[in-house]
């Protein structure tokens, strides 16, 4: 939300008149042409680019202040801030960047203007001069060495959008260039001036060796962990080419065993430095990487980079090992980890004759980091290292992959970064984690910890990643840790509170305190153990939930547990759309049991109970059209829930699609099992709450429930008596008698008088219907099938004939019923 004043100006930038709009234009243009250009200056360009901003339409402003603002903006005399502003008003407007085509070669302005290219060009050749010229510019030995700096990030932003964009030759080129900045870079510190005192003249020092990050001094090729107080122009290229090399690699992918002599050349190359790939556990990174071979220089300029790439990223780890002086220093290092390893992963994937030579750098990294949790963050790539290479190394991968599941999410789950760095890991290897991690599946109650934190942040990621959690043997359980997930979120909550002595921390401290209190009590950690678990396989649920809920209750007001019980609905959603494809007769079962469990048995929080019921309610109807045998099946747990007029006041939404299916599906045509018995004991069950709750007493109170309910209760109660016909003189007479109680005070007083009149015509029609059962079976309950498209487009077919006769004998029948 913006404040006030802002909505103000942007309220006022949307409404400018024309005429007032043409008049800036020409002040502005008359205040670029003056010769200070001062702060009313740049007051009137933050003005106008809030202007051209603050509509959803792009604006147009004439062409010689266009013109203008490309001569700021290319111009190397004009402070920077003219320029940013240059830039964002340029990029605001249509503007043909043929007109840029001659660009400076100023470090100050490049950035700039590329920004605008970029943002203007709707194809390739529109970015070709722009990326021409920044190609020239690696080439050409300038004596100021920063525009090379800004070419390669702006190079890099190129390919990101036109990968095809360079040709071979060109790829080639900046390959080479790439190569000579990562290895060759100068060893000794930028010279620096510094004040020679008060009286003296400043004076140059003499350059200084860099330093690792411990203060030793660097004995090896400069990277990014070399320290200095200042850095030469080569070793600023180092750093950008670092940053760069992991979105070359993977834009220009080449297979380097397709060309024989490549591969030949390749394979010399490594000879010579190491007898035998599988023994550099014993051998010291630095001498590996410090070692040049005159073959290296023969391969291809792709080829070549990969090397030093490979032995850049290796002395990175080396350095990663040592103890830092600064703290800035420590997260470098891990920054640097991060990537370097990244790299290696995708130069091993390019060609797997780095797999052996990557291993045994990357196990003892992850033998150093594991149990750090300084540096949980680093073993994702680690992990992904392992998830595509261990088994062309024949390398064991279960205990890495136990240690990131088992433990990150259960100990780091309030890391925001972490969760969403991790959910992303397992976006991006899900199929491949289903079928190689074992403990992957199980592992849901953990990353469902993610999610409980930091919902709704991670909601679109884990609506992509549920479905790859969902298996047969955990489906249930997985259900109910949905359903619990704002119970994990008020657990994880009081446990974060709990290991920092804080009780107080929002206006609800005092019941705050009082659920950490129980959290903290010994009788209720069986509870809490079970909610916070780490993995599956514990059990369904546990019999003391009612009793958790409870305990927490006054954690139900918590945003952070009310903003997690908002996105179970949609993972609802999610899971039932996933497991019915995939459910089978038993699971079926087991999901029409947890629907009726646990549509009582929900965390009390606002709405949501509601929400769930409203889920449950839509997809009751889908298992129940997959599998119909689920009425018999389930025959006991439906009775005793459709007989209990509780439920209606509690749950109306959901009791009510309960009882539709009983109706719809309990029939032989679905199930064999249906007997007359089972039949009749459902018809009595419903008939009895119906009488319930719709007593005619003059001291009822108004119903609580909607006529949408005793519509339905009603056609159920005609749909059973069809099928088993004695019971058809008992639903004629509970049905005649529903026009007294619609027409009853306490009624009429709650509904409208459409709803009462809804009653009496369902009670009608039914009436009508039951006076012909063989009629009223096929209208009422139809064979299966018969309703779709063919029986309503063919006349070959009876139903159009049916529904003519059935409308006719209604129209001759309608006075039939009872006043």
């Amino acid at each position: 939300m913006y404040s006030a004043a802002t909505e103000s100006l942007i309220k006022q930038a949307r409404e400018i008149k024309e005429d007032e709009l043409q008049k800036f234009y020409i002040r502005v243009f008359k205040q670029l042409h003056a010769k200070d250009l001062g702060g009313d200056t740049v007051d009137s360009l933050q003005r106008l680019r809030l202007i051209l901003s603050a509509t959803k339409y792009t604006r147009e402003i004439p062409s010689d202040l266009v013109m203008k603002l490309q001569t700021i903006l290319c111009s190397s005399a004009c402070p920077e801030q003219l320029h940013v502003l240059s830039c964002s008003i340029l990029r605001e407007i249509f503007l043909s960047v043929s007109s840029l085509s001659n660009l400076s070669h100023d470090h100050r302005t490049i950035s700039y203007v590329a920004s605008v290219v970029l943002s203007q060009a709707g194809n390739k050749e529109t970015v070709l001069p722009l990326c021409h010229h920044l190609l020239k510019s690696l080439e050409s030995r300038l004596s100021e060495g920063q525009i090379s700096k800004h070419a390669l990030s702006i190079l890099s932003r190129i390919i990101s959008v036109y990968p095809d964009i360079l040709t071979d030759d060109q790829v080639n080129l900046v390959s080479r260039k790439m190569v000579d900045w990562l290895r060759y870079a100068s060893m000794q510190q930028g010279a620096s001036v510094s004040s020679g005192g008060f009286f003296s003249a400043p004076r140059t020092r003499q350059p200084a060796p860099l330093t690792e990050v411990d203060g030793v001094v660097t004995g090896d090729f400069f990277t990014v962990l070399c320290v200095g107080q200042s850095y030469t122009d080569d070793q600023w290229m180092n750093m950008y080419t670092f940053s760069m090399i992991r979105n070359w690699l993977l834009t220009y992918d080449t297979d380097g065993t397709s060309n024989a002599e490549t591969a030949l050349l390749k394979r010399t190359y490594i000879q010579s430095q190491h007898q035998d790939d599988r023994s550099e556990v014993d051998s010291s990174v630095m001498s590996m990487v410090s070692a040049t071979s005159s073959s290296s220089r023969l391969l291809p300029p792709k080829e070549r980079l990969r090397e030093k790439a490979f032995e850049y990223c290796q002395r990175l780890i080396e350095q990663s090992d040592r103890k830092a002086l600064k703290k800035t220093d420590t997260e470098l290092q891990k920054a640097c980890i991060v990537e370097a390893v990244s790299i290696m992963d995708i130069i091993c994937g390019e060609d797997p004759s780095y797999v052996y030579r990557a291993f045994p750098s990357i196990k003892a990294l992850y033998g150093r980091l594991n149990g750090d949790l300084a540096y949980t963050r680093a073993l994702l790539p680690i992990a992904q290292f392992y998830l595509n290479h261990s088994e062309m190394a024949a390398v064991d991968s279960e205990a890495v992959f136990r240690q990131l599941f088992g433990h990150c999410p259960a100990e780091q789950f309030n890391e925001p970064m972490l969760a969403f760095e991790f959910t992303q890991f397992c976006l991006l290897n899900a199929s491949t984690l289903q079928t190689r991690v074992t403990g992957y599946r199980q592992s849901f109650p953990n990353l469902l910890k993610f999610l409980a934190w930091n919902s709704p942040g991670l909601i679109s990621e884990f609506v992509e990643l549920l479905p790859s959690l969902v298996a047969p043997d955990t489906a249930i359980e997985l259900l109910h840790t949905i359903l619990d997930l704002p119970c994990l979120a008020a657990a994880l909550d009081l446990q974060h509170r709990s290991a920092f002595y804080q009780t107080s921390w929002d206006q609800q401290g005092a019941k705050v305190a009082a659920c950490l209190d129980a959290f903290r009590q010994p009788s209720h950690r069986g509870l809490f153990l079970y909610i916070l678990r780490p993995e599956a396989g514990t059990g369904d649920t546990i019999d003391r939930l009612k009793m958790l809920h409870e305990i927490l209750g006054d954690m139900a007001e918590i945003p952070r547990v009310v903003r997690c019980a908002q996105v179970i609905p949609v993972l609802l959603h999610v899971y039932f759309n996933t497991v019915t494809q995939m459910a089978d007769q038993k699971l079926m079962n087991q999901l029409m049991l947890v629907l009726l469990e646990r549509s009582s048995l929900l965390y009390n929080i606002k709405t949501f109970n509601a929400e769930v019921q409203r889920v449950f309610s839509t997809h009751l109807q889908t298992l129940c059209k997959l599998y119909p045998p689920l009425i018999v099946d389930q025959s006991r747990e439906l009775l005793d829930f459709a007989g209990s007029p509780s439920n209606i006041y509690s749950k109306e939404d959901f009791y009510t699609h309960v009882v539709w299916v009983i109706g719809e599906y309990l029939s032989v045509s679905y199930d064999p099992r249906c007997s007359v018995e089972l039949i009749t004991s459902f018809f009595e069950s419903l008939e009895a709450v119906l009488f319930e709750i719709t007593q005619v007493r003059q001291s009822a109170s108004p119903p609580s429930f909607s006529p949408r309910l005793i519509t339905v209760l009603m056609t159920t109660l005609a749909k059973l008596a069809t099928r088993s016909q004695d019971l058809i003189p008992r639903a004629s007479l509970f049905l005649s008698k529903m026009r007294l109680f619609a027409r009853s005070a306490p009624v009429i007083s709650c509904y409208s008088e459409e709803d009462t009149e809804e009653i009496i015509t369902r009670a009608h029609e039914l009436i009508n219907l039951l006076k012909l059962p063989n009629v009223a079976q096929f209208v009422l309950a139809p064979a299966a099938g018969v309703d779709g498209p063919r029986w309503h487009r063919d006349t070959n077919t009876s139903l159009p004939q049916s529904m003519r006769t059935v409308s006719t004998l209604l129209q001759r029948h309608s006075s039939l019923l009872p006043t």
